[in-house]
């Protein structure tokens, strides 16, 4: 005789049952050995589940979250310190690869390796990664819904306006970065995109007079200080041009301070245009 079909909704109970087993449980250890994911797991998880933070977690200069870490650990970044914190999940990044990571991951230790983010949208996917990792995706989705409004409300910089991030020793900032992102988002034109430059490239204080960007974009200290490296930022004959500053710790790794540095560049603009008047 034939067993009879099981009732849907016992079907359905058991099918339920299934996926909540094959899920990983919200971690309980997080250890960060990374300053880029570090913002991430300090903004989006339970202090309590936070065991260990990367060696630059609380240094203001590089660290958007230095503010933010009284009372939680922060290791030196070995792999020996990192299994003496008894992480039930390690994040880390870049993807090209970590060997801690790959080491942890041979071992039987949950990881998550997150990309660089070089664009918003890539951003947006590396706070989506780490909050479902830690077991609270719907933070991750209701910061990313605050930071498309904040986005959306921006002004925009007058149309044509062509900006140069210019860092020490002459480098400019090219094309397919964090940077240049964040340059078409409050409306400038990258002058490396005219000059056809690459990622990264050393522009001289001759060329830099000659292409006449409308703005120059230092970083915040840098701008401040005069040094060997710095000399040609504060050449007199950049004088003519506009500066718009910008901290490091925001730009240095594509997370969730993005915004706050668009805010600021747009604000520094607008209040550039008024005095103007």
């Amino acid at each position: 005789m034939l067993a009879k079909p099981l009732p849907r909704i016992l079907t359905a109970l058991c099918a339920a049952l299934v996926l909540v087993s094959a899920a990983p449980q919200r971690p309980r250890r997080v250890v960060s050995i990374n300053m880029c994911t570090d913002q991430l797991v300090v903004l989006l998880a339970d202090r309590s589940q936070i065991a260990g933070l990367g060696p630059n977690a609380g240094k203001a200069e590089l660290s958007a979250v230095a503010d933010k870490i009284a009372g939680l650990p922060v290791l030196g970044g070995s792999a020996e310190e990192i299994l003496a914190a008894q992480p039930d999940l390690v994040i880390g990044s870049p993807a090209t690869g970590d060997p801690r990571l790959r080491v942890l991951r041979g071992s039987g230790y949950r990881t998550v390796d997150v990309p660089s983010a070089e664009s918003y949208a890539q951003i947006l996917a590396s706070i989506r990664q780490v909050a479902a990792a830690l077991g609270h995706p719907e933070r991750g989705d209701a910061m990313i819904a605050i930071m498309n409004r904040q986005l959306a409300a921006l002004p925009r910089a007058p149309h044509g306006k062509v900006a140069a991030y210019y860092q020490r020793r002459g480098y400019m900032t090219g094309t397919g970065t964090l940077v240049d992102d964040l340059m078409t988002r409050v409306g400038l034109v990258n002058l490396a995109t005219k000059l056809g430059k690459p990622a990264l490239s050393q522009v001289s204080l001759e060329e830099m007079v000659a292409a006449h960007p409308d703005y120059l974009i230092m970083e915040s200290a840098t701008a401040k200080v005069a040094d060997q490296g710095t000399e040609m930022l504060h050449h007199p004959a950049l004088n003519g041009m506009k500066r718009l500053s910008v901290p490091q710790a925001w730009t240095v790794c594509g997370g969730p301070f993005y915004v706050q540095a668009a805010q600021d560049l747009a604000r520094q603009m607008t209040r550039q245009r008024v005095s103007a008047r």
